[in-house]
Parts: C-alpha cells; sequence; structure tokens
C-alpha cells in the first residue's frame, strides 16, 4: 500500500463501525495486490529455482526491549541450527535497553543488525492493540532486507528445534510448496500442548504459527498489515497475513512435527495476547 495513504489511513478514528467499514474496504485492496504479488513471483522464479537443497535462507526476528531473552532463546536457537547457509535479520523497532550491544557481541558474519524508529504515529496506544500489531514495522523492514531464496520467522521469545530448518526445507522441496509451516510445542500454567492451525475451527488456512513459517523469497513482497488491530477476526498481524496468503491461493503444506517450543517469558505468568491482557499498564508504558 502506498506509504502516505497508509500513514493517512492510520489517523482514522478506532471505531468499531468504521474499523468494519475499514477493515472490508482494505480486506479486497490486499486481496487483490496480494495475488498480483504472488502471481508476479511465480511468473519471474519457476519451480526449478527452489530444487537447490541448500539455498541461502533469511531468518528474522522483529524485537523491542527483551535483549536477554533474545539472546538466550531466539539467537542461541538460531546460531544452534544443523542447517547452516542463512542470513539472520535482527531488525530492532527503536529499542531504548541494550539489544543491540547483545547483538553485535555474537560477532557471527550470518547475523545483520537493522534499527527502525517508533517516532511515526501507528495506532491507538492500547496494550492489546500492541500484541495485534506491534512487530509490524520491525517485521517489514525485515523483509526488505532479506537475500535468500527463502524465509523463516522466529520471535525474540521463542526456540526452535535444532533442525527446524533442515526439516522444513525438506519437506518444502519434496511437496513443491511455495510456503510451509509445522506444530508448536507450548508451555502454559496448565502443563504443554501441541498446537497447529487446527485448534481453531474457523482456521481454514493450513499455516501454523508464525514461528514456524518458512516461504519463498517472493513472498516477501506480501507485507504485513499495520491495520490489522481493526479486524474482528484474523487480527493479529501473523493471523491477517497467514489468511491473506491463504486467499491468494498460495501452495501450502503443513509438517506434521514439533519444530518451534514456545514458554512465559521469565517475568510473566501467560504467552500471547494473555500476558498483554493481564497487565495493560506494562505493556502500554513499555510501547507508547
Amino acid at each position: 500500500m502506498n506509504k502516505k495513504i497508509d500513514n493517512f489511513l492510520r489517523r482514522v478514528p478506532d471505531n468499531f463501525v468504521l474499523n468494519k467499514v475499514f477493515s472490508f474496504i482494505t480486506s479486497l485492496i490486499y486481496l487483490y495486490i496480494d495475488k498480483k504479488k504472488k502471481n508476479l513471483g511465480r511468473s519471474i522464479n519457476p519451480d526449478i529455482l527452489y530444487l537447490d537443497s541448500n539455498p541461502l535462507i533469511s531468518v528474522y526476528v522483529p524485537t523491542y526491549n527483551r535483549a536477554s531473552i533474545l539472546k538466550d532463546r531466539a539467537i542461541s536457537s538460531v546460531l544452534a541450527q544443523t542447517y547452516k547457509n542463512f542470513e539472520f535479520i535482527i531488525s530492532d523497532d527503536g529499542s531504548t535497553d541494550n539489544t543491540e550491544e547483545v547483538v553485535k557481541s555474537f560477532n557471527d558474519p550470518r547475523i545483520r543488525y537493522i534499527r527502525t524508529s517508533r517516532k511515526e504515529y501507528r495506532y491507538p496506544n492500547k496494550s492489546f492493540y500492541h500484541w495485534l500489531s506491534g512487530p509490524v514495522i520491525a517485521a517489514n523492514a525485515a523483509l526488505k532486507e532479506c537475500k535468500g531464496l527463502w524465509t523463516a520467522r522466529i520471535d525474540d521469545d521463542d526456540v526452535w528445534t535444532e533442525d527446524h530448518l533442515e526439516k522444513l526445507l525438506k519437506f518444502a522441496i519434496n511437496g513443491n510448496y511455495e510456503f510451509v509451516s509445522s506444530h508448536n510445542l507450548v508451555y502454559t500454567p496448565k502443563g504443554k500442548e501441541v498446537r497447529s492451525w487446527r485448534d481453531d475451527p474457523r482456521d481454514p488456512t493450513g499455516i501454523g504459527a508464525t514461528q514456524t513459517w518458512l516461504y519463498r523469497n517472493y513472498l516477501n513482497k506480501i507485507e504485513y498489515n499495520i491495520h490489522s488491530w481493526r479486524k474482528s477476526y484474523f487480527s493479529v498481524n501473523d493471523t491477517d497475513l497467514k489468511y491473506r496468503m491463504y486467499k491468494s491461493n498460495v501452495r501450502t503444506g503443513f509438517l506434521e512435527d514439533v519444530t518451534v517450543i514456545t514458554k512465559t517469558r521469565p517475568d510473566e505468568d501467560y504467552i500471547g495476547s494473555n500476558a498483554y491482557i493481564q497487565d495493560p499498564d506494562k505493556y502500554e508504558k513499555l510501547y507508547g
């Protein structure tokens, strides 16, 4: 979407009726744009390009003020991968802690650090909206930097199994898929459970959690939607994106293996949106 138009649309008031109308119109716009980008990508990137068993994979992570957990989880698990031919883009969304120092301390040539600004208005400062659309600016900045034949995302508080990239790449090549994902093992206060898209009866996409994604590089052009917070369903930035991939008829495959582990953050009792709901003041102060 045009940047000037996008910035103007961010100022549309937060109103239930306006959000419904706004989301309907933007969904039609994205459907047209996304299909066009996918079709163009297919036309200039034939399937045979993606049969290479050792391509460069672009891994990226959006992050903000989580230097310690980024170091201990995301970075450590990416560098421990059995598959070694990757670049790792760490997109810092204007952190005020020592994120940059921590990233550069690894001194690994595969790591690239980029930084975005938080000066532009994004959306109303509400805790739940930060959960829905918070990583979008940093994630889109990272996508523009990806140079690999394939792209994978990890969140700063997640851990990949050592064979995550190896398994998903092999699965994607063997199935001639454009986009693959897998199961996620989630630790909750009640214990641990394996999760997939099948857990939600309203989800027809066949695509798992964002931390499990691996997809062809031309799909990088289908970016995250900063306005996803206005939607009534598929309103989290990554679920919005996967639904748009589905509506664009991207060829997807789902690997029936666990390749991602998600746990609560050290100072919290809940994961995902529940953490934001339980302590809204904390997140409005942190991100506002």
